[in-house]
């Protein structure tokens, strides 16, 4: 039975209009101006083409940039919430080690990893969200396996993270088919995103 259908909800006593209880996003649960943070990379970096290596954009809220750098305000006004700045190029192999060497100053609100992965059908071996294995229950196969499929597809993955957030926003563009309707959603690359939230660990 679906979460959405409201026999499936437990009956509670009514609630304490005094007494305010968070409650937690789900899982796929995408910040709004995370998300169009992400997009807007994605965006940018697909205006280049294919076959790039990985690409990281710390996120630095437009507000405390214009704060401190007033000569922005022009630039920046049109911006969202937060402005992507490119960082260095990342190394298309041992990426998840490169992730680990990363840490932010406090100023950096968040960070967006744009990566081009091997994508195979449900009836394949799924990927992983790393970007070294593709798994699917207790099968696992390497990415060169993965890239030798014949029902293989290029995509470019955006994945992005706020500090001391969780979850995070992504977007999936498959290279050639339907690539002007991506896929949108946290859930596309959890374990991704943990690994981008963990850049901000002290």
């Amino acid at each position: 039975m679906s979460d959405d259908d409201p026999q499936s909800r437990p009956t509670a006593a009514p609630a304490d209009p005094a007494v305010s209880t968070p409650v937690e996003p789900p899982y796929w649960w995408e910040d709004p101006d995370l998300a169009a943070a992400v997009a807007e990379v994605e965006e940018f970096v697909g205006a280049a083409g294919w076959d790039k290596p990985p690409q990281m954009f710390a996120l630095v809220r437009t507000a405390d940039l214009i704060t401190t750098q007033p000569a922005l305000s022009a630039t920046l006004s049109d911006a969202g919430v937060f402005t992507p700045i490119a960082q260095d190029e990342l190394p298309t192999t041992d990426l998840s080690e490169a992730l680990s060497r990363i840490s932010w100053p406090e100023e950096v609100s968040g960070c967006v990893l744009v990566q081009e992965i091997v994508v195979l059908p449900p009836t394949a071996v799924a990927p992983t969200d790393g970007p070294d294995a593709h798994t699917r229950g207790d099968v696992e196969i390497t990415a060169e396996q993965a890239a030798a499929h014949p029902d293989r597809a290029e995509a470019r993955l955006a994945a992005g993270v706020l500090r001391g957030l969780k979850g995070g926003a992504c977007l999936l563009r498959v290279r050639g088919k339907d690539d002007a309707l991506p896929l949108r959603g946290a859930d596309l690359a959890p374990n991704l995103l943990g690994a981008l939230q963990a850049t901000f660990d002290d």
